[in-house]
């Protein structure tokens, strides 16, 4: 470390050098960028066999999600690759000075491909200022040192819950799968035993409604949960006749009004838990599920399958029936309730992960202006340049840094 040595004076060695208090913070942010630090990091995490350092870097996990931006009929895409950042045009202190924002000129290759004529148009980009961290772990926003504290939030995976009925005094179960981004999956038992489903947090269906929209026959679902009075009630009530009948049902209850067609139903559903631009459960939540499930999906897998949706049932469903174990993947699973407040249930989203959000709020806003400048204006023409606006990405960022709850003045820590 830099600065003078400390010298110890006192009678008792100290047993352990103070660790970098700071590092959580720093070390989130370098991640973030993707700078030389975090390059090191990866490196020596590499060399020494280790797996606890991203290799991606934060920035090029949202330009990638979001790549490529395809018009309306997939006949032109935008993609984004290799963003860079110049040196900040002022120092930490000239910024306090002159009240500025320390920051550096971030710029991303942009490429555009007619897919018509295989013509592709490159271009360097200048996607705004982003602010940087000072090696202190702090930001100077508009001359102002600010810090952005980390956020305790409930980690990803799947959570089984127990109450008590008031009326009945009966036992009811309750089971989210809570993305890191995307639509809740919620599953019931309530007191008349029957096993409800709510989609995205709209109106409770019967989950046998949910299955046979996957592809499930009646013979099929009770085949695998015959057993269990509680699905065979649920899929007595259940009048869906087959897998099209379930899709307009589900469409219906989600998007009342307008009219249900076989194929937007589907592109619905599979929209919702499937398509990894829309749902991603991190690996952390893929890793709960794994665990908490007995199911063997890849770590990498970060969208929901059939098996999980099927063994979640299975798990709620034998918790009812008061069982305490389910066969799995590798070998038995205890079955029992969670308890959402204990610490193993939550993780801490640092300054990295929080900003890292802001920028994909931005660049999903900034896509729906590249699709429409896609249609209205002239093929020939087009550029990267002319289709990006980088205003949504600059204000998702300033107001973060400005309004957010997690920014706050450093003289108030």
């Amino acid at each position: 470390p830099a600065g003078p040595r400390r010298v110890s004076f006192s009678r008792i060695q100290e047993p352990l050098e103070v660790p970098d208090l700071l590092a959580l913070q720093t070390e989130s942010f370098d991640w973030l960028l993707g700078n030389e630090k975090w390059k090191a990091r990866v490196e020596a995490a590499r060399q020494a066999g280790r797996k606890d350092v991203p290799t991606q870097s934060g920035l090029e996990e949202i330009f990638e999600e979001i790549s490529p931006i395809e018009d309306f009929s997939g006949t032109m895409s935008l993609s984004f690759r290799d963003h860079r950042f110049e040196p900040p045009k002022y120092s930490v202190d000239e910024c306090k000075d002159k009240d500025m924002t320390f920051s550096a000129p971030m710029f991303v290759t942009a490429e555009f491909i007619n897919n018509t004529t295989g013509e592709i148009k490159s271009q360097t980009v200048f996607m705004g200022d982003f602010p940087l961290m000072t090696p202190k772990g702090t930001f100077v926003i508009n001359g102002t040192e600010r810090v952005v504290v980390s956020q305790l939030v409930r980690s990803p995976g799947v959570y089984f819950e127990r109450t008590a009925d008031k009326t009945t005094d009966k036992d009811l179960y309750h089971c989210r799968v809570i993305p890191s981004r995307g639509a809740w999956l919620e599953f019931e038992i309530d007191k008349r035993d029957s096993v409800g489903v709510r989609i995205d947090r709209k109106r409770k269906q019967a989950v046998t409604v949910l299955l046979k929209a996957l592809g499930w026959t009646n013979e099929q679902i009770l085949e695998r949960f015959g057993q269990y009075e509680s699905m065979r009630a649920t899929l007595e009530k259940d009048h869906t006749a087959g897998q099209d009948d379930a899709l307009l049902d589900i469409y219906r209850k989600l998007r009342p009004g307008e009219p249900p067609t076989k194929e937007s139903a589907q592109t619905l559903l599979e929209n919702l838990y499937f398509n990894p631009k829309r749902y991603d459960l991190a690996k952390v939540g893929r890793y709960k599920i794994n665990k908490k499930l007995g199911v063997a999906s890849e770590i990498t897998r970060n969208t929901l399958t059939e098996d999980d949706v099927v063994a979640t049932i299975e798990y709620l469903v034998r918790l009812h029936a008061g069982e305490d174990t389910m066969p799995g993947a590798g070998g038995e699973v205890i079955v029992e309730v969670d308890d959402i407040d204990h610490f193993g249930n939550r993780r801490l989203r640092s300054v990295g992960e929080l900003i890292q959000n802001q920028v994909r709020l931005g660049l999903a806003r900034m896509e729906r202006v590249v699709r429409e400048r896609m249609t209205t204006q002239d093929v020939e023409a087009i550029t990267p340049q002319t289709l990006i606006n980088i205003r949504p990405v600059v204000a998702s960022i300033k107001e973060f840094f400005g309004t957010s709850q997690l920014s706050q003045f450093m003289d108030q820590i």
